[in-house]
Order: C-alpha cells, then structure tokens, then sequence
C-alpha cells in the first residue's frame, strides 16, 4: 500500500490541474470556434488585435471587414475576437455636464 499512495497522490493532482487550468480552457475555446462559426453580415466585431469593423462578406475561412467608409480588410475568422453588441442610441438625448466636473471660473477683481 505504501508504493501506491504516491501514485495516488500524482493522479489527484494531475486530475485537479486538469480540471482548474485545461478544462476552462478548452471551453474557452469551443465557445470562440462557435462565435466564429456563427458570424453573420453586418455583425459588428472586433479583432484580437483590437480593430473594429462591421462584416461585409464571408467565405470558410476569411472575413471582409469595412473598418471605414471604402476601407477594407480581409482577415481570417481565428482573428475574430468578439461580436460587438450595439449600443442603443437616441439622439434626442443630451448629456448634461456635471458641475462638479467643470472648472470654476475667474472673477475679474482676482476672487473665485
């Protein structure tokens, strides 16, 4: 019994590491390899190198992206980092400045 406690002892620690640092990871990459997969026309994305564009056109294994009025990319899905969620907009909003942000102005005699 004494020669197959260290054995034991390996095999658990071999079958924590597995399920602490390789498992997440390969999930990691199974959900990438999907969102990948699943891109669309006209899904706004961001590269891995940290470009964002909106896809124009699609094929197996690369993506044309329009990062600017007439400016185009052609990268590989694998460089697809994740699918940018709009942000719903209404330009009737303003945003008011707080005043606690703004500088306090001068006084023409010298106080404030």
């Amino acid at each position: 019994m004494d020669t197959v406690a260290p054995f034991v002892i390996l095999l658990a620690i071999a079958l924590l590491f597995w399920l602490v640092m390789i498992r997440p990871q390969q999930r990691r990459q199974q959900a990438m390899g999907r969102m990948q997969g699943a891109l669309s026309t006209g899904d706004e994305v961001m590269l891995t190198s940290g470009i964002i564009g909106v896809v124009r056109s699609l094929d197996e294994k690369t993506v044309e992206l329009e990062v600017s009025e007439g400016v185009h990319l052609r990268v590989v899905r694998g460089a697809v980092g994740q699918v940018m969620t709009p942000v719903a907009r209404d330009d009737n909003a303003q945003l008011a400045a707080d005043p606690a942000d703004e500088p306090e102005e001068k006084q023409s005699d010298g106080t404030q």
